[in-house]
Order: structure tokens, then C-alpha cells, then sequence
């Protein structure tokens, strides 16, 4: 039992220290002016998808929730209380408040799955090249396999949205709930397309099952950072008509942290998967060199008694 002990807490320092060291190499790797390159197509096609379904379909948006919101007579009973405690300007804001943060949801989604198409390939490229030239490329996720996962693992992760929505309103969960839940969708996807290239299939499951936790970890800290830009619509209404110009910026900020989280899978499944490939080759004993006619020699010239009759 305490060997087992013992291995189970240098298995965990080891996760850790290589927590901590691809975390420092992400961080590092982000200013580089490849990666900041690289992130600009990503932020380009969500811009120009946004502004151009927000040009054909904000207006409509607009009416449909209005039109709820005066046939709901809570609201109307908010909206005069409102007015009476002179804050009835509110009642201008809330339909676009509501449009924004109902999209949100699909511009992280879309964010994340242009990020793992578009960069996470080439991202996870320029971390082998540099850090694991010599890592054998078993390729045991073909790409169909790769877009089927992301695919599965977004409409699981938008059911667990939908479905949470109601408890949102509880002031802990809505901390907790949305970072959970993109965070287990940014492991499954980025862990995934990280090891897609040099793993097999049996070597990603053993590392997913060895670090599911230390990877969900990353999501989820990607997950509280890709909430930064919701910070943007909650620092105040006037914000809302700002929105042609903090919309690319929230996107842009999106691109940047899932940018960051793929090097942040990229070096450490590729560390791990290293690792893992150590531990389980066969140690191949060195040849033993021939013994040569001058070496028996000399060994008989110094030791003259070893082959004298007894």
C-alpha cells in the first residue's frame, strides 16, 4: 500500500509540474507572430458571418422579443415599476441585451469549432516541430473522425445549456455552470485534435483516461477566460449600442483564448504522449562487444596460474 502511495503522488506531481510547464509555453507561443497570424481567419469569417446575419436578421430579432416581452404581464408589471422609480430607459435596452446574450452561446461554439478546424492542426504542427521532432505520427484520428467527435461533443454540451438555462438564475451556478460546460467542450475537442496527428487510438484513450481531470482542468480555465468577453455586455446598457464595433472585439477575444488553449492541449498531450511511449517501450539491452584474441591473451599473460593443471 505505500508503494502504491507513492506512485500515486509522483504520478500526480508529475501532472502537475507538466500542468504548470505547458501552461508557461502556451503563453509563450501566443506571441508569436505565427500564431497571431494565424488568428485573424478564424476572426475574419465569425465577423463577417456576424454582421451579415445581424444585418439581414437584428431588426426581426427585435420585434419577436419585444413583442414576448409586452405580452408577458410580469413584464408589464416590471416595466411600471420600473418607470416609478424613474430607471423606465431600461425598458430600451433589454430586447438587444437579450439578443446578444442569446447568440453568445453560438459565437462561442462557432468560435471554438473555427479555432479546431482552422488553427488547432497547425498549432499542434508547429509545437511538434519545435519541442517533439522525433515523435512517431500514428495518425489514429482521420479527420472525419475528428469533425464527427467535435460535432457530438457540441450538441452535448448546447443540450447541457439549454437544459441548465433555469438554474442560471441562481447566483453561485451561473459562475460554475457555463465554464463547466464549455470547458468540458473545449477538452473534448481540443484534447482530441491535439493527439489526432501522433497518437493512436489506444494510446488517446490511456491518456485520457491518465489525465481526464488535469485536461478538464484546462478547459475549464479556458472556459472562465472565453467569459471575459460576456463582461464586455454586463458592464452597462449604453454598451448595446456599441455593438457593431464590441462584437468582432468579443469574438476576437474568443479566437484569441481558444487559440491559447489548443497550445495549451498541444504541449501537454504531446508531453504526455511522449511520456507514456517511454514508459511503455522495451528497454533493448546494448550488444555486448565482442571479445578479441589479444584481449584473451593478455588476460592469460596477467593471470599465468588460471589454466594450470591443479
Amino acid at each position: 500500500m505505500p508503494c502504491d502511495a507513492t506512485a500515486v503522488w509522483l504520478r500526480h506531481n508529475q501532472a502537475m509540474n507538466l500542468l504548470l510547464d505547458s501552461f508557461w509555453r502556451a503563453v509563450a507561443y501566443c506571441l508569436r507572430p505565427r500564431v497571431i497570424a494565424l488568428s485573424f481567419l478564424p476572426l475574419i469569417l465569425m465577423v463577417a458571418m456576424a454582421l451579415g446575419l445581424g444585418y439581414f436578421y437584428w431588426e426581426s430579432a427585435l420585434d419577436w422579443v419585444r413583442g414576448a416581452l409586452e405580452a408577458s404581464t410580469v413584464v408589464n408589471s416590471v416595466w411600471e415599476w420600473l418607470q416609478s422609480v424613474g430607471a423606465g430607459s431600461l425598458k430600451m435596452v433589454l430586447a438587444p441585451l437579450i439578443v446578444i446574450f442569446a447568440i453568445t452561446p453560438v459565437i462561442v461554439v462557432l468560435s471554438l469549432l473555427m479555432v479546431a478546424i482552422l488553427m488547432t492542426p497547425a498549432l499542434t504542427s508547429l509545437v511538434a516541430e519545435r519541442r517533439f521532432p522525433q515523435l512517431e505520427r500514428k495518425r489514429g484520428g482521420s479527420l472525419a473522425a475528428s469533425l464527427l467527435w467535435s460535432l457530438g461533443s457540441t450538441l452535448l454540451a448546447l443540450i447541457a445549456i439549454f437544459i441548465s438555462i433555469p438554474l442560471w438564475l441562481i447566483p453561485p451556478l451561473i459562475l460554475v455552470l457555463p465554464p463547466l460546460i464549455w470547458g468540458w467542450l473545449t477538452y473534448r475537442v481540443m484534447a482530441f485534435d491535439a493527439l489526432a496527428e501522433h497518437a493512436s487510438a489506444q494510446e488517446r484513450r490511456e491518456i485520457f483516461k491518465r489525465h481526464r481531470g488535469w485536461l478538464l482542468g484546462i478547459g475549464v480555465f479556458s472556459g472562465y477566460l472565453g467569459a471575459a468577453p460576456s463582461l464586455i455586455w454586463a458592464s452597462g446598457a449604453m454598451l448595446v449600442a456599441m455593438a457593431p464595433i464590441l462584437v468582432p472585439l468579443a469574438i476576437w477575444i474568443y479566437t484569441l483564448v481558444f487559440a491559447f488553449s489548443s497550445l495549451w492541449f498541444a504541449h501537454y498531450c504531446l508531453a504526455a504522449l511522449q511520456a507514456l511511449r517511454a514508459e511503455t517501450s522495451p528497454v533493448v539491452p546494448m550488444p555486448a562487444e565482442p571479445i578479441s584474441a589479444e584481449a584473451v591473451a593478455l588476460a592469460n599473460d596477467t593471470h599465468p596460474d588460471i589454466h594450470k593443471p591443479g
